[in-house]
């Protein structure tokens, strides 16, 4: 295994699940920043064709294939792109693990963090850093959440909420229906539990006044807890009146939207749909983040932050964390975007600006 010397002088890095509307945003944003990934996937003809338009190297490889290590070879890094990341984190950790090659990835999966995070001991083991999340799931927010905790360290409970209209791509959309039935979860205690009655609404000002917000399974509520030891932590999405009764739907029937049939008829239509957004709208596009910290002397601290549309943002935070790595800033074990490289590293990224919104004592 090369040792962690030896792995941040590697340049070479690996981007698996390239051809995935991600993933190809990923590249193009990574070859206008300079930078050669070799790309990867399991089926070669879009492979080759995406490599040659890039003038990139491509290695066809599965997961499923013993002989992934190849794939991996002189490699420093791999940015996993392939998900539902429930089903392929673990083959791609472990298979980092064994080569010693650092892992980044673009989940928001709860599941996948916590999985993740109890993998930290053996990758400090192997001189490896897990960093999963290093897209628009979690890096604004989890930068955020860092922020507040270090305005009020005494900090006890976080509330997050997220603003962004935009369409899902197959991939966002093929891991939402993997997790449909299941119930929303919050951090209350330091434990992840199901939503609080009394935390399942809230209104919430993004900036034009108060928006109306139902508590999501987002991954801050396993990040943030790992990033502030924060132990009461919730996640809300900004939604309209017919998105709230879809989700009130979603937690009365999931038994059926948990169903075979359903699943596979929902893919059905997955499949079916655009990629994800075009360049224009992506372009027009925006995020607001939001959150706010108390502590049990109730004192509070609160804070917004705007950032370019999800997708255009997870490209440009992807490739951000990549050339950290590559500049031998990749501390070993789990770390989160904001252990890795701190509460104000979103700020290094352009179009984002963030503003306090309340005293800090």
């Amino acid at each position: 295994m090369p040792s962690a010397e030896s792995k941040t002088a590697l340049t070479d890095w690996l981007l698996y699940g390239a051809t995935g509307y991600t993933g190809r945003l990923i590249a193009r944003q990574a070859v206008a920043r300079g930078l050669r990934p070799i790309l990867s996937a399991r089926r070669g003809a879009p492979l080759a064709e995406l490599a040659g338009a890039l003038g990139l190297q491509y290695r066809v490889a599965s997961l499923d294939d013993a002989a992934f290590d190849a794939a991996l070879a002189g490699c420093a890094a791999v940015l996993h792109c392939a998900g539902p990341f429930e089903q392929t984190s673990a083959p791609m950790a472990t298979a980092c693990l064994r080569a010693g090659v650092h892992y980044l990835d673009i989940t928001g999966e709860i599941e996948v963090f916590e999985a993740l995070a109890a993998r930290s001991a053996e990758a400090v083991r192997a001189g490896v850093m897990l960093l999963p999340g290093v897209g628009f799931d979690v890096v604004p927010t989890d930068c955020l959440a860092a922020h507040l905790k270090r305005a009020l360290p005494s900090a006890t409970s976080l509330h997050l909420g997220v603003r962004a209209r935009a369409s899902l791509s197959r991939g966002t959309a093929a891991t939402a229906i993997e997790h449909l039935g299941r119930p929303m979860v919050a951090r209350r205690a330091g434990m992840i539990v199901p939503v609080p009655a009394e935390w399942a609404v809230r209104q919430i000002d993004f900036g034009r006044g108060p928006e109306r917000a139902v508590a999501l399974s987002w991954g801050d509520v396993s990040t943030a807890w790992h990033s502030t030891g924060i132990p009461d932590i919730v996640v809300y999405f900004a939604v309209d009146r017919a998105a709230e009764r879809a989700v009130a739907l979603a937690g009365r029937f999931g038994w059926l939207l948990g169903a075979a049939p359903v699943r596979s008829l929902l893919r059905w239509g997955v499949r079916r749909r655009a990629p994800g957004p075009t360049d224009a709208a992506r372009a027009a596009g925006h995020a607001t983040m939001w959150g706010e910290v108390r502590d049990p002397a109730g004192q509070m601290a609160a804070a917004r932050l705007r950032t370019p549309e999800g997708y255009t943002l997870t490209a440009l935070t992807a490739v951000a964390c990549v050339e950290r790595v590559l500049a031998g800033r990749a501390p070993p074990g789990f770390q989160t975007p904001s252990r890795a490289y701190g509460a104000d590293f979103i700020l290094e990224i352009d179009g984002v600006r963030r503003d306090d919104l309340a005293p800090r004592r």
